[in-house]
């Protein structure tokens, strides 16, 4: 396994095994080069490494009893080490363990420990249990998701994961650089719940202007406007609109056959029922496919609502490779991409090896 590439190339991790945004985080820290090693529980624990698991690419696997006091040594001198350790057990947990903050910064004060949960390290909250859709709950972003009068509809797990995962590795990359200024390590505290709010300024934002009502499909973006919604085709397939813009709008408006048509002004909230059901009507003459080919010339902010089996057949998803084949399993590319260093290709998760084996290579460097 190369472990010589990306711009994280020599960045030695430490991940203890834990379920979502922490897997995630490690994974993206993997793609792009650090030199991740997976502390696993004996029998695999919550989210044993499976054959050919994508979120679990990249990086070595060590299985450790961290409940033994031979476990706790190895985790220990595996972080000294180390350059990051990411946890995810719930506050105090580590601590009890002893491999918390404290004990793993004592034997190495250029530690950046991140601690990546849903609740965060304070708060009422912080030693319950949650899930995905807990967290986005509390942050407002679920009620806002869905059609009026419905139940709130679930984003799959990817705000969660993104709020979790994404600003866990933020923080951890702002560390290493105060860790190159000043030498001091520290401990990095990721909460989903703060991440996901912050996806969510765009919202606080309008809401601070008055632009923002929390009835849904009441605003710009949540599927009240016409033009910033899908639309189902002939074949019961769908199409998503972005028509923001005014030329973007009038290419719309062509392509669809309703340039001059007798048509409330873009910009007239009290005409936007009447653009719908023109829209939903025009839309219904053809297929999906059909449509994507009207539009393929027109800037409208049109394009196919695809499943993940068309994905990989997109030109626009095949000429950037955003999603790959490695071993036989389609997967998300390592993102982002540069251009000095680039981030070696997916690489699958190997058998687990012995703590011994990574500590002899992480002294040879």
């Amino acid at each position: 396994m190369d472990r010589g590439a990306g711009p994280l190339a020599g960045l030695r991790v430490v991940e203890l095994a834990g379920l979502g945004q922490v897997a995630m985080a490690a994974m993206a820290l993997a793609d792009l080069g650090a030199d991740v090693v997976r502390l696993i529980r004996p029998g695999g624990g919550p989210y044993p490494a499976t054959a050919g698991d994508p979120v679990l690419r990249g990086r070595r696997h060590v299985t450790v009893d961290l409940r033994s006091p031979q476990g706790r040594d190895t985790a220990l001198d595996l972080a000294a080490a180390a350059d990051v350790v990411l946890e995810a057990m719930r506050p105090g947990v580590a601590e009890r363990l002893g491999i918390g903050p404290q004990d793993c910064l004592a034997r190495n004060p250029r530690l950046v420990y991140a601690r990546i949960t849903g609740w965060g390290q304070q708060g009422p909250l912080s030693h319950q249990a949650g899930h995905d859709i807990n967290y986005i709950a509390l942050t407002g972003v679920l009620g806002a998701l869905g059609r009026a009068g419905e139940r709130p509809l679930p984003p799959l797990n990817l705000l969660g994961f993104a709020g979790g995962a994404m600003q866990g590795v933020i923080g951890v990359l702002a560390a290493l650089h105060e860790v190159e200024r000043s030498g001091r390590g520290q401990v990095v505290d990721a909460a989903i719940v703060d991440g996901v709010s912050m996806l969510a300024q765009m919202v606080w934002s309008f809401r601070g202007q008055g632009r923002w009502n929390d009835a849904r499909e009441s605003n710009l973006f949540d599927g009240h406007a016409p033009f910033f919604d899908t639309y189902t085709c002939a074949d019961g397939r769908f199409v998503a609109v972005a028509a923001l813009e005014p030329a973007f709008y009038a290419n719309l408006l062509l392509g669809l056959d309703l340039a001059g048509a007798d048509l409330p002004a873009q910009d007239d909230e009290a005409g936007w029922p009447v653009l719908r059901a023109r829209f939903t009507e025009a839309f219904a003459r053809r297929t999906r496919d059909e449509w994507v080919a009207a539009f393929a010339d027109l800037d409208a902010c049109l394009t196919p609502v695809l499943t993940f089996d068309e994905v990989t057949a997109h030109p626009q998803i095949a000429a950037r490779g955003t999603v790959v084949e490695v071993d036989g399993v389609t997967q998300a590319a390592p993102t982002p991409r540069f251009s000095a260093t680039p981030a070696p290709p997916p690489r699958p998760h190997t058998d687990p090896e012995s703590a011994e084996k990574v500590l002899a290579a992480w002294r040879d460097r």
